[in-house]
């Protein structure tokens, strides 16, 4: 129901051209101009009367025979309404593109006709246009007549008092348009009924061709600020000042509001355009198409639909200017639900008579017209079932038919005699475009071939990835491209706009990708930059985290569950890499100074502490004095209490959380005492010092495990050129410093 609801709210334009008549100028004083300025003083009141219906009717063209009439005129309203819609078939739509045509005349016609049009033929070629006699003075009553004309082309019934209308406006005030009859003061409103009988016909699909706006450029009349087209000059026009209610356009001087970029069109929303691809216009039936926001503009793609011959309704019927035809859906309309069409033989034996109860309609004299065996089924539509009398109209009159079968039996024909006014034909007849074979089609009260539309032709040329609109272009499935849909591309066609950026599922899944691949490189290459640099800087190593180092390296003993590490390897044997796991720290600057030279062992067989800034400590600082100063056997100490092993914080980095949070750390600094003879390096007793650095599930390779039964030779290790203290000081225990506060 979404797209019944869009109908009913988007604006519709009538691009309508009025012709006079040879009497008409004649009656207006043979002067050119005043024709012209009275027929567009008429047109001005009818788009007035249809604004309030959300329609625009814009005067696209004036004509006025000064000469002769183009077409025969009489006094017969009927044969006029028949010669005047074959020559605009044939002389002014090709000329003129337009919507609908109406006749002004200045001839009188019989009974009590002022004017006659077809019901529901808006936008056909055949019958969008009806006749009107100018019979006032008044401009007025002309006006309103064209009004209550266009209402029967639009499918508006008249007001009969047994269907209840509503109407805002008494009768002696004038009451509303579609009034059987008219008098004075003439009506200037639409009924409630009106507007119920103009929203079923655009459900139905009737006006297909409204939706574009009219080009400005053919408008009769000039320019005008505030007439509600965008001229030359103009970037916006919403109307007159008191009735502009449009946020993004200044009503006097027709130009957009401060950012505006645009102010009206189905793809202009606050303001801005929407994004190519924006869904401006769903299709409305089977034979419909939609139209997208090309992104260049602010109005929907003009509307297009499947070319007329294009089987539709499960091949049941064939689309006709955008409608899907077919004779159950008209004995529905004529009988209500449950009524479908009768057999064909009921229409070849009731429309052979040529009668007002059987016929293909009237000829140019008034007379009504035999079927021929092969048109029979564009004559008076045959039903069966339904209700027990018509459901259109006041005036229907049932007319039942019983055809004797040759096996025995009989069939029930129904058909009608539908009286709606004198200035409506009969809406029995089935309509034109109505499937009346297997690749036939009612045209002209003629069941004709579909081929001589062309479909077939411009079909073919799609590729098969696409169908022809009714302008001949190729409207391409979402993935190809037009003209011809054998390229990939986004779908539509040159009429309607891209279809598959609408889908903006695929695109946001695009992007995201994309953006995963982005943010996963750039993380690959700040761990390997973080990596060199790391490796780059294990010579930039403290004082204290070198002493640290070298007792630990010798004093701590070996425990059974790790593996040791090569602490006394040479130091030409050639660093293994680091494990996939291991995360190294960016040392901080230490400015231009050079630090003292790097000690002989491996750098990668220590786990070094993330360097803090400058340390204010509020206790002086326990020194264990692990070094031996004679050889001999080691005495047994007391153990040392296990490593701290601080887990590095998740998200943020050491260094920035250092500068925010207080540091709680275990700092062992072990300063030696020059010793007598090289230290032994017993790669057993060796074991690394984990620092706050240490995260969980690393590890740290640094070299092969020594074989078990092989002892390792021995290399000395150069001694660190330090003085010896003049009295070791007794210390306590490692404590937690805590509240250390770091500097700026």
């Amino acid at each position: 129901m979404q797209h019944k609801r869009h109908v009913q709210t988007t604006t519709k334009y009538v691009e309508l051209i009025i012709v006079a008549d040879n009497r008409e100028f004649q009656k207006q004083g043979k002067d050119m101009e005043k024709v012209k300025q009275r027929l567009a003083e008429i047109a001005n009141y009818v788009d007035k009367f249809y604004r309030a219906l959300n329609i625009r009717v814009a005067l696209v063209g004036l004509e006025v025979w000064s000469d002769v009439d183009k077409c025969p005129i009489t006094q017969d309203p009927f044969t006029t309404l028949h010669e005047f819609l074959d020559w605009r078939k044939v002389k002014l739509l090709p000329q003129k593109p337009h919507d609908n045509a109406q006749l002004i005349s200045g001839v009188y016609f019989q009974g009590t006709t002022i004017g006659m049009a077809p019901i529901m033929s808006m936008c056909t070629a055949e019958q969008s246009g009806g006749i009107v006699m100018d019979h006032s003075d008044n401009p007025l009553g002309a006006a309103v007549t064209l009004a209550h004309e266009l209402g029967h082309n639009f499918g508006m019934n008249h007001d009969t008092p047994e269907r209840g209308c509503g109407c805002r406006v008494t009768v002696d005030r004038g009451g509303c348009i579609m009034t059987p009859s008219t008098g004075y003061p003439f009506p200037t409103v639409f009924s409630s009924c009106s507007k119920k009988d103009l929203a079923a016909s655009f459900e139905k699909g009737i006006g297909m061709c409204l939706f574009n706006m009219p080009e400005v450029k053919v408008l009769y009349g000039g320019q005008k600020c505030g007439n509600g087209y965008v001229e030359e000059g103009e970037e916006c026009d919403c109307g007159e000042l008191e009735e502009c209610m449009n946020p993004c356009c200044n009503a006097t001087t027709c130009t957009l509001k401060g950012d505006a970029v645009c102010a009206h069109g189905q793809c202009c929303q606050d303001c801005q355009l929407k994004p190519a691809g924006t869904p401006c216009r769903e299709s409305s039936n089977a034979c419909d198409l939609p139209e997208f926001c090309t992104g260049i503009g602010p109005h929907c793609p003009s509307n297009v639909y499947l070319h007329d011959g294009h089987a539709c309704h499960s091949l049941d019927g064939y689309c006709y200017n955008g409608i899907c035809q077919t004779h159950e859906q008209q004995c529905i309309t004529l009988w209500g639900p449950g009524a479908k069409a009768a057999p064909g033989i009921c229409f070849e034996r009731v429309n052979s008579a040529g009668d007002p109860y059987g016929n293909c309609g009237k000829d140019s004299k008034g007379s009504f017209s035999k079927c021929e065996a092969r048109d029979a089924k564009c004559g008076k539509i045959q039903c069966q079932g339904g209700a027990n009398r018509p459901v259109i109209g006041t005036n229907a009159v049932s007319i039942e038919t019983n055809i004797p079968m040759q096996e025995g039996g009989r069939i029930l024909c129904r058909g009608t005699h539908v009286y709606l006014g004198d200035d409506m034909p009969d809406p029995g007849l089935v309509l034109t475009g109505t499937k009346c074979g297997n690749g036939l089609m009612c045209l002209n009260r003629q069941c004709q071939n579909v081929s001589v539309f062309g479909g077939h032709d411009c079909s073919a040329k799609c590729s098969g990835q696409g169908v022809c609109n009714n302008n001949k272009n190729c409207h391409c499935e979402a993935h190809w491209a037009p003209p011809f849909c054998d390229e990939a591309g986004f779908g539509g066609s040159l009429d309607s706009g891209p279809i598959r950026l609408a889908n903006s599922g695929g695109l946001t899944v695009g992007i995201l990708v994309a953006l995963l691949i982005v943010l996963g490189a750039g993380l690959i290459i700040c761990l390997k930059r973080k990596t060199v640099l790391g490796l780059l800087s294990t010579s930039k190593k403290n004082p204290i985290e070198k002493l640290r180092s070298v007792s630990a390296a010798i004093s701590r003993p070996s425990s059974p569950n790790q593996p040791p590490s090569l602490s006394t390897a040479s130091p030409s044997r050639t660093a293994p890499p680091l494990p996939h796991t291991a995360i190294v720290f960016k040392l901080p600057h230490r400015g231009p100074e050079a630090g003292p030279p790097p000690p002989p062992y491996p750098s990668h067989s220590l786990r070094r502490l993330p360097q803090c800034p400058p340390v204010h400590l509020r206790h002086p600082v326990p020194l264990s004095l692990t070094l031996s100063l004679s050889p001999g056997p080691a005495l047994p100490r007391p153990p040392l209490p296990p490593p701290h092993i601080h887990v590095a914080p998740r998200g943020a980095s050491f260094r920035s959380a250092s500068r925010h949070n207080s540091c709680r750390m275990v700092m062992e600094l072990e300063k030696p005492s020059p010793p007598q003879k090289p230290l032994p390096a017993d790669p057993r007793s060796a074991r690394v010092v984990r620092g706050p650095s240490v995260m969980r599930g690393a590890s740290a390779v640094c070299g092969p495990a020594p074989t078990p039964g092989v002892p390792r030779p021995l290399r000395p290790i150069p001694h660190p050129n330090r003085p010896s203290p003049k009295q070791p000081p007794t210390l306590p225990k490692p404590c937690i410093i805590a509240n250390v506060k770091y500097s700026s």
